[in-house]
C-alpha cells in the first residue's frame, strides 16, 4: 500500500532541526579546541599533547581528530583563526572614533599575537604546509587603518605602507627572538609610535 507523502512532511522540520543543532555542536566544540589548543601550546610548545588540549577543551581526544586529523591540521586552524580574528578586528577598529588609538591598537595587537604565530607557521614549513594557505591577508585592512590615522592627523603623512610593514616586521621579530613580555613590548612600541606621530605629537612619558 502507498503512503501519502503529507504523512511525513512535518519530518522534515525536525530533521533540519537537529542537523542545525548537530553542526551548532560541532562549531561550538571547534572552538573550545582551538582556544584550549592556543593555551597549551604557549605553555608546553610544539610538545602538547592532544590528551591535554581535549582535558583543557572538556571535549574527547576522539572528538579533535575528528576535525583535525592531525596535528598539523590544528595547527594550521590556529593560524587560520587567528589571521581571521586580526581581520575581524580590523574592521571593528576600522569603525572606532578614534583613528590614532585604532590603528595603534591594532599595530600591538599584530606584535603581541606574532610569537604564538610564528612557532606554528615554523612548524608546519618544515612540514611542508602552507599555514597561511586560505587566511584573510590583513594588508588591505592594515592600510585602511593607516589611512583614517593620517586623515586624523594621528600619524605623519609621509609614512607609506612600506615603511610601515618594515617596522611591524622588525617589531615582530624582535618580539619573537628576544621573548617580550607585556611591559617591554609597551614600551618598546611606545617608542615606535612615536616615531609614527607628527612632529609635536609625541605621547608624554609616563
Amino acid at each position: 500500500m502507498r503512503v501519502p507523502l503529507e504523512r511525513y512532511g512535518t519530518l522534515v522540520p525536525v530533521v533540519n532541526a537537529r542537523r542545525a543543532d548537530v553542526r551548532a555542536d560541532a562549531q561550538r566544540n571547534r572552538a573550545r579546541v582551538l582556544d584550549a589548543a592556543e593555551v597549551v601550546l604557549a605553555r608546553d610548545g610544539l610538545s602538547a599533547s592532544m590528551r591535554e588540549i581535549a582535558e583543557l577543551a572538556g571535549v574527547g581526544v576522539g572528538t579533535i581528530y575528528r576535525q583535525f586529523p592531525t596535528k598539523e591540521a590544528l595547527y594550521q586552524a590556529i593560524v587560520q583563526d587567528r589571521m581571521r580574528r586580526l581581520a575581524e578586528r580590523a574592521g571593528e577598529l576600522a569603525q572606532a572614533a578614534d583613528a590614532g588609538e585604532a590603528f595603534f591598537e591594532y599595530f600591538s595587537t599584530i606584535v603581541a599575537d606574532s610569537t604564538v604565530k610564528k612557532v606554528l607557521v615554523d612548524a608546519l614549513a618544515a612540514s611542508g604546509i602552507d599555514a597561511k594557505a586560505g587566511a584573510p591577508d590583513i594588508k588591505g585592512p592594515i592600510a585602511a587603518l593607516l589611512a583614517r590615522a593620517q586623515e586624523a592627523g594621528a600619524v605623519r603623512r609621509d609614512v607609506g605602507m612600506e615603511e610601515l610593514l618594515a617596522l611591524l616586521s622588525a617589531a615582530c621579530l624582535a618580539a619573537q627572538h628576544n621573548n617580550w613580555g607585556d611591559d617591554l613590548r609597551a614600551r618598546t612600541l611606545a617608542v615606535v609610535f612615536d616615531g609614527l606621530r607628527p612632529a609635536g605629537k609625541a605621547r608624554a612619558s609616563g
